[in-house]
């Protein structure tokens, strides 16, 4: 059995609930992977990494992908770069509705006071920010090729070979693959389009459930064979949609 927890966003108690349900499940060392998008939007982004971080170095089997949100986050602290091209509306991350507010007040840092440049607030993060939250996110993979799955953040771009996928389509690719309908070579397995709760598409099984927006974490679990969600009466067999 393998686990799989999408787009967590600052949200730990959300993130600890799922562990307790993959636990129960599955016992204390099931393996997990993590789909990216750990911080922005909720309140508590500085402890999930956290979580995640002392799984991995307690000697857990969890996994971990890089998301587009993590990427923000890295960039703004490590290069004073809020903006990224794919934000189509021109918002930056330090805008609320990207949600670095909020990770960085998780740091106790306080981006309230509008006399303070861009270039300030990341010299405040460089100093506070554990550098070991940098590193851990500086580390991760892009996606995870496991049998007749593949793990990534936001999917992959149609008819590329896996070796040629770009960085930015792994993490931020919307159209083209969310409207695409034919077999990939795998069931691609992702989160980044946020959904009232996760759902399979035959092709693919998006695990977005809208934790980010205050909606329930929901975990998933392939037996070999079939994917279901987990809650707190047991497993819900994950049917594709038709």
């Amino acid at each position: 059995m393998h686990y799989v927890i999408g787009d967590i966003h600052g949200q730990a108690a959300e993130l600890d609930r799922a562990l307790a349900l993959i636990e129960a499940d599955g016992g204390p060392d099931a393996p997990i992977t993590f789909l990216g998008d750990y911080t922005d939007r909720g309140p508590d982004s500085r402890g999930v990494l956290q979580r995640l971080i002392e799984g991995r170095d307690a000697g857990r089997p969890w996994r971990f992908l890089l998301g587009n949100h993590d990427r923000m986050f890295l960039r703004f602290v490590t290069q004073a770069d809020q903006h990224d091209t794919h934000i189509l509306s021109g918002k930056g991350w330090l805008h609320p509705a990207l949600g670095g507010p909020m990770t960085l007040a998780s740091y106790g840092i306080d981006v309230g006071d509008t006399t303070r440049t861009v270039y300030d607030i990341s010299l405040e993060a460089r100093a506070r920010i554990d550098p070991a939250h940098m590193a851990f996110l500086r580390d991760l993979p892009l996606y995870i090729e496991e049998g007749p799955n593949l793990f990534v953040h936001a999917g992959i771009r149609p008819g590329v070979p896996l070796a040629e996928q770009t960085e930015e389509d792994l993490i931020w690719i919307r159209e083209g693959f969310l409207d695409h309908e034919d077999p990939f070579p795998w069931t691609i397995v992702h989160g980044h389009t946020a959904l009232d709760a996760p759902a399979h598409f035959g092709n693919r099984i998006d695990l977005d459930g809208g934790a980010g927006y205050g909606r329930p974490l929901v975990p998933a679990v392939f037996d070999g064979q079939d994917w279901h969600t987990l809650s707190d009466i047991g497993r819900h067999l994950l049917w594709p949609e038709i």
